[in-house]
């Protein structure tokens, strides 16, 4: 059986002679390629003038007025969380504030965290609208930030008990140290550095405000306030020194020169270090040459929380710190050293 399958006719291909009959007598004309270096240079020359291409209205509207606007008269976009600063605070060097205002930063800065509670009492009398418009303003300048914290259960409340801390920022300790007004050598602090740690030290400007008391009383004058954080970083510089000196030299030998030296307890073969500890002048002696100079001496202070286990109780008892507690966590110390009850009769009262 035979198939008749059509053919498809040829295609003629351009540049073809149309008039010639067969496959051998036509010529296929080739198209020579462009050089790719005036191709480029044509395609740029085509290219419109803006190559992002034609910008909203509104957009060039906000371009021309960031333009017009100078940097420093730019208002600080708002925050989102009232109790934080505005991002762009500017230049604060040379900022008016009232004396109160000056206070707050410098008990804020000395102390690395303080309870507002406690600045409404020492710095207010009490006034608690004073203190909020402060606040408020300190935080619109991004000098302070305000924060609440947890505070442990005693035991005795079921719901959990909040506190409103004060820290620095770095523009706050800026112009705080720019100022002057602060005692020699005094570290500032800016920032809620451990927040774990922020209901203990919290409290440590209490402590001091009662033992301050105390110190001026018996004639100190121009107190400075130096931390844990200050005295455990001369100790770790003034060890690493004498190793260096002498590698082989015995640690035991080094601490105790070194607690010696910096006049800091040494118990059970630990150098004890204060919460904070309270420099102060005192006044000089009848008959004593002026040239000496003035006369100094120290307190320091632990603030003893719930957290402390016994041993760690003991070991400030015989470092001989004047140790606080609040009316909370002295029912909790009670009980963890109720076999020395000798112990609890040297707290005071925060």
């Amino acid at each position: 059986m035979r198939l008749d399958i059509p053919q498809e006719q040829p295609r003629r291909r351009e540049g073809s002679d149309s008039t010639s009959g067969s496959s051998s007598n036509h010529t296929i004309a080739r198209r020579v390629p462009d050089n790719p270096i005036l191709h480029r240079l044509k395609s740029l020359e085509q290219r419109p003038a803006n190559p992002r291409g034609p910008q909203p209205q509104a957009a060039r509207k906000r371009a021309e007025q960031s333009r017009d606007i100078p940097r420093e008269r730019r208002r600080p976009v708002a925050s989102a969380d009232p109790r934080r600063p505005a991002r762009a605070t500017g230049n604060v060097v040379g900022l008016e504030l009232r004396s109160e205002e000056k206070q707050l930063l410098r008990e804020a800065g000395r102390f690395r965290v303080v309870r507002t509670a406690d600045l409404r009492e020492t710095l207010y009398n009490g006034k608690a609208r004073p203190l909020e418009n402060d606040l408020r303003y300190l935080r619109d300048k991004g000098l302070v930030e305000t924060t609440h914290i947890n505070l442990r259960r005693d035991g005795q409340r079921r719901s959990i008990e909040r506190a409103e801390v004060v820290t620095l920022t770095k523009d706050g300790r800026r112009l705080l140290l720019k100022q002057g007004d602060l005692p020699k050598d005094q570290w500032i602090y800016a920032g809620l550095v451990k927040p774990r740690e922020a209901e203990h030290d919290s409290q440590i400007y209490r402590a001091y405000r009662k033992e301050a008391e105390r110190i001026e009383d018996k004639g100190g004058s121009n107190l400075r306030v130096r931390l844990d954080f200050e005295m455990k970083a001369d100790v770790q510089k003034a060890i690493y020194a004498a190793r260096k000196a002498d590698p082989k030299r015995d640690m035991a030998e080094i601490k105790e020169e070194v607690a010696e030296r910096l006049e800091l307890p040494l118990v059970d073969g630990k150098i004890q270090i204060p919460d904070a500890r309270i420099d102060y002048d005192l006044p000089r002696e009848e008959g004593q040459d002026a040239s000496q100079g003035s006369r100094t001496g120290h307190e320091d202070i632990e603030v003893l929380t719930a957290a402390y286990h016994a041993g760690h109780l003991r070991a400030k008892a015989q470092a001989g710190f004047r140790a606080y507690a609040s009316a909370s966590d002295r029912a909790s110390l009670t009980a963890k050293i109720e076999d020395d009850h000798g112990l609890m009769e040297d707290i005071l009262d925060l």
